[in-house]
């Protein structure tokens, strides 16, 4: 079986290797069943909750992280504006949807600026991926803090504007810290080790 490495116009480097694809119409194929696929994936992750310390936490920006890791920029924020989309025409994508509300008007509320923050982490991780940080731990590890910090920058920048900054803080940031850094060991060590199987493999 051959693997491609190479990066193409209609994934990324994990997406593209896992399901090589050289004409263009299956190209395309395969970004829209990948985006779809994506969707599903981060709509799963905004439902689960997950108890940790001092907070239960979904994984939703670990599904984030991992999905733009593996689709690289240009899918990897495609899926994520997807995702957006399907919220904001009312699917009870998000957490804690359709309970406390859907569509446009949950999104404009305390987790907006969250929600925004996915696509700039997917833009931000996804362009690092396509450039090689994925097949290195240690750059992983940095690829995925800084899609972390824009993630929970927006987020607190959202919230500041509604409660005021230092509420947005302690509610919006402090509770969550210990589980992101949980969150961003366990992302970069999936897609390392996945990595790791498939050079493993013979091409």
């Amino acid at each position: 079986m051959t693997i491609s490495h190479s990066n193409d116009n209609a994934g990324a480097r994990l997406a593209a290797t896992l399901w090589p694809a050289d004409e263009t119409q299956t190209r395309l194929l395969r970004g829209a069943v990948l985006a779809v696929f994506g969707t599903l994936i981060l709509w799963a992750s905004a439902k689960v909750s997950v108890p940790m310390w001092p907070v239960p936490m979904s994984m939703q920006t670990f599904a984030v992280m991992v999905l733009a890791m593996a689709y690289g920029f240009r899918l990897g924020t495609a899926t994520v504006l997807l995702y957006l989309l399907e919220g904001a025409l009312g699917l009870p994508v998000f957490a804690n949807t359709p309970a406390h509300g859907i569509g446009l008007a949950y999104m404009a509320g305390p987790t907006g600026g969250y929600l925004a923050g996915f696509v700039v982490c997917a833009a931000m991780v996804g362009w690092l991926a396509d450039r090689g940080w994925d097949r290195n731990l240690g750059l992983a590890l940095i690829a995925y803090t800084l899609g972390t910090v824009a993630i929970f920058g927006l987020g607190v920048a959202w919230l500041t504007y509604l409660i005021g900054f230092e509420k947005a803080v302690t509610a919006g940031l402090v509770p969550f810290i210990p589980g992101e850094f949980l969150k961003i060991a366990l992302a970069a060590g999936l897609v390392s080790a996945i990595w790791r199987i498939l050079d493993k493999r013979p091409r």
